[in-house]
Parts: structure tokens; sequence; C-alpha cells
């Protein structure tokens, strides 16, 4: 009986005696054409050389979804607004009777955020707090002002520019009050508040980061 010896070569022997499977060549050419496809940028010689030196990390080209850029909407201007006269108050809503509600809702706004109004609150207190807190609806009153005709007047807050206060009276009158060179006093349970409308001159929303100084009169 003849004894067969079976012997495992290498890849290079292989190569050397010649001695390939059928599949083996198909398997190699699939090999390189798939490396040739996967790094395009090296030549033949240096992916032979790179394969001999270390693992190779094939690269993957993964397209790129294209971030569609969102219109965003953009709102009125300032000057648009007044062109369209949003903010103005129609002759038919210009009723003292109609905003007495708003006022209530002001006045617990107010004790709210004073903790409650109590006889032996600090009138200081009261004062920080309104100079930041929102003063639509509040009962407003001009004390001093360098025109004579703006003294006296008396009425609801409905609204607020950075210039201007526009009050509604118990005539049922739109009065628009500028800021500058006058004095007004907000009253709310018995606490009387100051407000100089020459250091006033801010947009409601902005006051809440302002810092007021605490100072004596100022002249008008």
């Amino acid at each position: 009986m003849k004894s067969v010896i079976y012997h495992a070569f290498s890849q290079k022997e292989a190569k050397e005696f010649d001695v390939q499977l059928p599949g083996a060549q198909q398997a190699e050419a699939f090999v390189k054409a798939f490396l040739k496809r996967s790094l395009p940028h090296m030549s033949q010689q240096a992916r032979e050389d790179h394969l001999q030196r270390k693992a190779v990390v094939l690269e993957y080209s993964a397209r790129r979804k294209r971030k569609e850029k969102k219109k965003k909407s953009k709102g009125l201007s300032a000057r648009q607004r007044r062109e369209l006269r949003l903010f103005d108050i129609k002759p038919e809503q210009q009723s003292y009777n109609l905003f007495l509600p708003l006022h209530e809702l002001w006045k617990q706004y107010i004790r709210d955020l004073c903790g409650g109004l109590k006889p032996d609150t600090q009138p200081q207190m009261i004062q920080a707090k309104l100079l930041k807190a929102d003063l639509h609806g509040a009962l407003v009153s001009v004390t001093k002002s360098k025109c004579p005709s703006y003294v006296g007047v008396t009425g609801i807050l409905l609204q607020e520019t950075k210039h201007v206060f526009k009050i509604i009276t118990k005539e049922d009158r739109l009065k628009v009050i500028p800021k500058l060179n006058c004095v007004f006093t907000v009253e709310i349970d018995g606490f009387i508040s100051y407000i100089y409308g020459s250091k006033f001159q801010l947009r409601s929303s902005e006051r809440s980061a302002k810092k007021f100084k605490a100072k004596g009169t100022f002249d008008l």
C-alpha cells in the first residue's frame, strides 16, 4: 500500500510551485479589484506593500445628505407695525369701564409680586418692584410736567412704549403722555410710588434687567 502524505503549502509556496485551487486565482483577482476600488489613491505596488505591513482599513465614502436651509419666517418690523396701525386703539374701544377688569388684574398681580401689601410693608420695596413690573393696567397720574396741560391727567395705562404712556381717562379719552419731563404717580392699596419719566425711557421688556439707583428728587 502506498502511503499518501498531505502537505499544506503556504500562500508563498503555493505561488512558487504554482499549486493553487481552481477558485484561488478568481478569489485573488477579486481581492485585487476590490482593493483597487477601495483604495483608488494608491498604486498597485503601494497597496501590496501596505498589505504586508499592517491591517488595512477600507475607506467608506458615504453620501452626505444635503442639509436644507430652513427659511426663517421674518416678522414685521417696527416700522411695518406702525404703518399697519396694529397697536392703535379703535374709538369704539376707548372706554374706561372696558378696562376696569384689566386694572383689577394688575392690582392682584402687584400684590402677588410684593408678597401681599400690608400696612407695614416697606414703601421702598414696593417702589423697587414697580420699577421693573409690567404697568399695563395700572392707575397712573401725572403730578408734574413742563407742559401744564398734562398735569392732573389720570387714568388706566393701556400701552407703554419707550417714550410715551397711553392712558384712558374716566371721561373715555385716550391721552398720549410723553415720559420726558413728566413725573407720574402709581397708586395701589394706599401706597403711592413715583416714576420720573425722564429716567424711565425704556421699553417695559427692558426694565427687568435695568438697575435703577435710589436717588433723591430729579429736576424736570
